[in-house]
């Protein structure tokens, strides 16, 4: 028999287009030669009732063979999931995305000057190699002159010191009555501040009398008041504030530049004053401790101050010429993450090291990792953004940029009131999770114009692969027994960096702003770990969320007090208790050393509010201390906050 024809001349059949077929959710038509039949039904009247109402198209005709395997998927599910597909295949041909430089005659031109006078790829590349050289020459000259600490006459050279450095630790770490942080007094310590110590705040609580001081510098004192109550100009610390945060609040040194000062051990001191001076807000403290500080004044010193602003105006100056003259991504990316890296980990944001000899070898040691990763991404997302970009000066702009801004986040994203991505933090901190919900919403549209460009490229079907392993991945870490996720720099570039391949302006600013935050975390931080344990995570300072003393009963007087407790739970392997007065270890009990039960004296010279604070020990180590307990200078009483009764 003689096969059907594709055409009919009655109009009932005809032959129909792979597109119309598609649209219409029909079988596929053959693509055989031999092929007998092809049907379609123009409208859902050509199967009615014969009565001119319109009856269902069959189903058969409505689905692919394929998607009617899935039949026991609710149909409309069905569609919405094709559609889906549909959409994430983008259109056809796909649209690649090329950024058309404004004035190209003005941005070509650098290059054109380039390829005029060096043609031949040798004489490039002594040219890069010289720019190299002028860059590590300039960059080494004003680091070693930075780097000289400079002479203070009676006191020689000052040593240099981190931005937190204090002469006491908290807790019972310095031992009863201090004894392990003495001297108390009469000592001099030439030092020498870095720039930018005023953004430094404790990041876990520390007590100061009845206050838990937490995410915000940590000064106690200023101006000494006179027998009047008026200030005078004399300045004195408690000895666990932050030396460098101490000398800006007298204007000792300044937070711009840094500087060189000699600190005066002083002894015991009481009634410490709070003041708002040079941009810091100091905490008053109305008790006695047993060390304190001043700064010597009218001090004769050739102190080179920190010269983090002249090395950042040659980085941006060397940086900027080669964008501007180089075409060549694999010329431009590596040479331009290497002065970055440089830069951070020697200048604007070094980690806490002694001497610029062992701060060089810590930061070679973590660039040679740094460099491998960032190869890696260079070849999946940096290297297809920069082919054949001829827009040099808004490369400069905004690549260049943008990665100048995440590099130096320790000044441009310091206002974010987000100093670390957990969730004690984020409870802890005022503003963080308001700042939290912002930052997620913008990333949230960034995220969607990005998906709107991969779309078009034809690339989103495989970048929501990629993604849907990154998720599963951190997924994976949540769920992990005993290990907390933390979410570091370097580790929020590495998730972002792929969708920000393709070649359009906004892409451009949000890779460099990646690359700067990689930059930024891999040289200061390192490659601290994702999973991190809970005693990782808190620090050395950070609270144990241990069991708290139980006191029992509390005999106050106007000169004693007598503190009774509970027996500790042996079986928690606590065997004392530790007991802070006015935020110093003044006494320690262990089980089978008499009674539970203490009376304190009130401090010779008293007479003012005293505050206790206790906490279970383990040998010598001290669990949690309660909130601080105010016995007034009454002879009154009362429990300020944190403390539960014990437990």
């Amino acid at each position: 028999m003689a096969p059907l024809k594709n055409s009919d001349p009655g109009g009932d059949i005809e032959r129909d287009t792979p597109s119309q077929w598609e649209q219409d959710g029909g079988p596929e038509p053959s693509t055989s030669a031999s092929s007998t039949l092809d049907v379609r039904s123009r409208a859902s009247s050509d199967f009615g009732d014969g009565n001119g109402t319109d009856g269902p198209l069959p189903l058969w005709l409505r689905e692919s063979s394929k998607s009617f395997h899935w039949r026991w998927v609710p149909y409309r599910l069905r569609h919405f999931a094709r559609s889906v597909a549909a959409w994430t295949r983008g259109p056809d041909p796909p649209q690649l995305q090329m950024i058309t430089p404004l004035f190209p005659s003005i941005q070509e031109a650098p290059v054109r000057l380039i390829a005029r006078y060096f043609p031949r790829t040798i004489h490039r590349g002594g040219l890069l190699a010289l720019f190299i050289f002028c860059w590590l020459l300039a960059f080494s000259l004003v680091l070693h002159h930075s780097a000289s600490a400079g002479n203070i006459k009676g006191y020689g050279k000052p040593q240099p010191i981190w931005c937190g450095a204090s002469y006491w630790s908290g807790g019972n770490s310095c031992g009863l009555n201090g004894n392990r942080c003495r001297p108390f007094d009469n000592a001099y310590q030439a030092f020498r501040c870095p720039a930018n110590c005023k953004s430094v705040h404790v990041t876990t609580p520390h007590a100061v009398g009845a206050l838990d001081v937490n995410y915000r510098p940590f000064v106690i004192g200023g101006p000494v008041e006179d027998s009047l109550g008026s200030s005078t100009s004399s300045y004195i610390y408690r000895a666990d504030s932050f030396v460098c945060q101490a000398a800006i609040h007298a204007g000792v040194v300044s937070n711009q530049k840094g500087g060189c000062g000699v600190l005066k051990l002083v002894g015991e001191h009481s009634n410490y004053t709070s003041t708002k001076r040079n941009g810091i807000q100091s905490i008053p403290f109305d008790a006695s401790f047993p060390k304190s500080f001043t700064f010597v004044p009218n001090l004769s010193s050739s102190c080179i101050k920190d010269l983090r602003w002249p090395l950042l105006a040659v980085t941006v100056t060397f940086t900027t010429l080669l964008s501007l003259f180089t075409s060549s991504p694999t010329v431009f990316f590596p040479t331009v993450f290497t002065m970055l890296f440089f830069h951070v980990g020697l200048v604007s944001d070094p980690p806490t090291n002694t001497g610029y000899a062992s701060l060089s070898s810590l930061i070679i040691g973590r660039f040679l990792p740094a460099a491998f990763v960032a190869a890696v991404f260079y070849r999946f997302a940096v290297k297809p953004q920069q082919e054949n970009l001829t827009a040099y000066i808004e490369r400069t702009v905004l690549w260049l940029g943008g990665a100048w801004v995440g590099s130096l986040n320790n000044y441009t994203f310091d206002f974010i009131p987000i100093q670390r991505l957990t969730p004690s933090d984020l409870r802890a901190q005022p503003g963080a999770r308001l700042a939290l919900v912002i930052i997620v919403v913008s990333l949230f549209a960034i995220a969607c114009g990005q998906v709107y460009y991969l779309r078009l490229e034809g690339r989103l079907r495989r970048y929501l692969a990629v993604y849907a392993i990154f998720v599963t991945f951190l997924i994976a870490c949540v769920i992990l027994p005993s290990l907390n996720l933390r979410i570091h720099h370097y580790f929020l570039a590495l998730l972002l960096l792929p969708g920000t391949r393709v070649q359009t302006r906004p892409s451009l600013l949000y890779q460099g702003i990646l690359v700067g935050l990689f930059v930024n975390g891999t040289a200061r931080w390192g490659f601290d770990s994702i999973l991190q344990t809970t005693r990782e995570l808190r620090g050395p300072d950070g609270p144990l969320h241990s069991a708290l003393p139980d006191i029992t009963s509390v005999v106050s007087a106007v000169g004693n007090i007598t503190f009774e407790w509970a027996m500790p739970p042996l079986r928690k392997g606590y065997d004392g208790i530790s007991v802070l007065v006015d935020d110093v270890e003044r006494w320690r009990w262990y089980v089978g050393e008499g009674e539970p039960r203490k009376t304190f004296e009130r401090q010779e010279g008293g007479g003012g509010v005293e505050y206790f604070r206790f906490a279970y020990m383990r040998g010598s180590g001290a669990a949690d201390f309660t909130g601080a307990g105010v016995w007034g200078r009454d002879g009154g009483w009362r429990w300020w906050e944190g403390y539960d009764g014990g437990g």
